[in-house]
């Protein structure tokens, strides 16, 4: 196939030099309806680039193909046999994923640091959740992916379960023994999905982590938003082997995808493709010099500490993306939720995930030698503002057994089966009907279904009053809590 080409874009440009016109929706009209102190604020393009995929950029039935073709390109640049664009985010791709392999009631080995989109998928497909505990590491307070030999031991436990799904890179830039863990599948005949989602720039540069898909993973979700060019919720998942069917994948994100589909989303997709494929070597390669380059300057700093070395230790990770640096400030005093507040307020700079004693800088091919020095000035203006900070609150951080809850009921029937809301302290005991997640990164400490214990309430309270955020719970200050009516 031509990689230099782009379909979508083509077929986007070629809309535009034809000065089509649609009586159809979007109804802002390429812009025309749009209020201008909107149009002011996000200028003229998005609103442009904005029009109907079918009945617009293509015609009624699809007739060009425009997005298949882009798919197929997609799936041949990154080594994968069918590639699918999905405009909701791996959210659903994953969910799709999940539902294809395992269809509604069946068993689902998963790691226990799976994304909250995940604990999503439980609770629409009914599936039950054969966890497989991630490797604990006590010292950080982070999670590692689980080891070939811990998913051996799982299907030893559960021979019945569809699939596993495994979660590689994690939010940390972490990263599984993926050809392990698919060589322990594949000898029992049963499916690896990896969300990915962190991911999507792998199979562009040798010296990054192993993408999946060469790994030896049957499916594969990506979030191109997240270290590609795409735009928010713009997400591809990759399917290979003949343990899947893709036109089950496909039906399955039928499902659950949208019936109006953003061009604008799509579009991105394919242009990064191509991009990557022509570029993509060199873009990666100059913006891990400057990740390197990063680590080594901000690890001088004092207060501050690069964790690389400790994140890829024997029984740790396999494998550690350079581009997510991970800033350990214990010796610095405060809280990665303080500084990621100070951050934001006093340099104008964001971070994507905070926790008790870190934050994580993602760099991208994006970044230069201009973003580098301001995330340098605006961490070295941080160490000369930490002795002004209040004491952070303490964080009471549960044992790794202690966070291993009891899975008593499926997710589905627990979420939506007889409930009721109990004040916090009351909720120990009994069964979650909710799902309770730290967000960022998003992995839930408390799924619906399993038995709460005193050490995560204690420990998401105290987390609370640091400054950890809990969007999910029906009660995100968490005086109450949403459990099962069934003791």
């Amino acid at each position: 196939m031509d990689q230099h080409r782009a379909p979508l874009v083509e077929a986007l440009a070629e809309y535009h030099a034809l000065d089509r016109y649609g009586f159809t929706p979007p109804g802002h009209r390429q812009g025309r309806g749009a209020d201008p102190r909107v149009v002011e604020v996000m200028g003229s393009e998005p609103f442009r680039g904005d029009v109907l995929a079918s009945a617009g950029l293509d015609d009624r039935s699809s007739s060009h193909g425009y997005l298949k073709a882009a798919e197929a390109l997609m799936a041949e640049a990154v080594g994968a046999e069918h590639a699918f664009f999905s405009t909701c985010g791996s959210s659903l791709s994953v969910k799709s994923a999940m539902l294809a392999v395992a269809g509604h009631e069946g068993d689902l080995l998963l790691s226990r640091d799976a994304h909250k989109s995940v604990v999503a998928g439980l609770i629409f497909s009914g599936l039950r959740p054969c966890w497989v505990s991630p490797r604990w590491d006590a010292d950080l307070h982070i999670a590692h992916p689980p080891s070939p030999e811990q998913v051996a031991d799982a299907w030893d436990r559960h021979p019945d379960a569809a699939a596993a799904l495994v979660v590689s890179p994690t939010p940390y830039g972490t990263c599984a023994d993926i050809a392990g863990i698919a060589r322990v599948c594949h000898d029992r005949g049963r499916p690896l999905i990896i969300d990915e989602a962190w991911g999507a720039h792998l199979p562009f540069h040798p010296d990054l982590p192993t993408w999946a898909m060469d790994a030896g993973a049957d499916v594969c979700v990506v979030s191109v938003h997240k270290m590609g060019a795409g735009f928010e919720q713009g997400s591809v998942f990759h399917v290979q082997g003949d343990l899947v069917d893709p036109s089950r994948i496909a039906a399955c994100a039928d499902l659950l995808m949208t019936t109006s589909p953003n061009v604008l989303l799509y579009t991105a997709l394919d242009g990064w493709r191509r991009q990557m494929v022509e570029h993509g070597e060199a873009l990666l390669g100059t913006a891990l010099d400057l990740a390197r380059r990063v680590r080594r300057d901000v690890d001088r700093m004092p207060g501050l500490h690069i964790l690389q070395e400790e994140l890829v230790r024997r029984e740790a990770s396999h494998d550690l993306d350079e581009l997510q640096v991970l800033i350990d400030l214990t010796a610095l005093g405060i809280s990665g939720y303080q500084a990621a507040d100070w951050l934001r307020e006093h340099e104008r700079i964001d971070i994507g995930l905070s926790d008790h004693a870190r934050i994580l800088a993602t760099l991208s091919m994006a970044d230069d030698e201009r973003t580098e020095r301001r995330l340098r000035s605006s961490l070295e203006a941080l160490v000369q503002a930490a002795p002004g900070l209040p004491t952070p609150h303490p964080v009471n951080l549960p044992k790794p057994s202690e966070l291993e809850l009891e899975s008593v009921e499926r997710p589905r029937d627990a979420f939506f089966g007889p409930a009721e809301s109990v004040p916090v302290r009351e909720a120990i005991g009994r069964v979650a009907a909710e799902q309770i997640t730290p967000y960022p990164p998003g992995i839930p400490a408390v799924v619906p279904g399993e038995r709460i214990d005193r050490a995560v309430i204690e420990y998401l309270l105290s987390g609370l009053e640091a400054g950890m955020v809990l969007p999910d719970p029906a009660d995100p200050k968490l005086e109450t809590i949403r459990v099962t009516a069934r003791a």
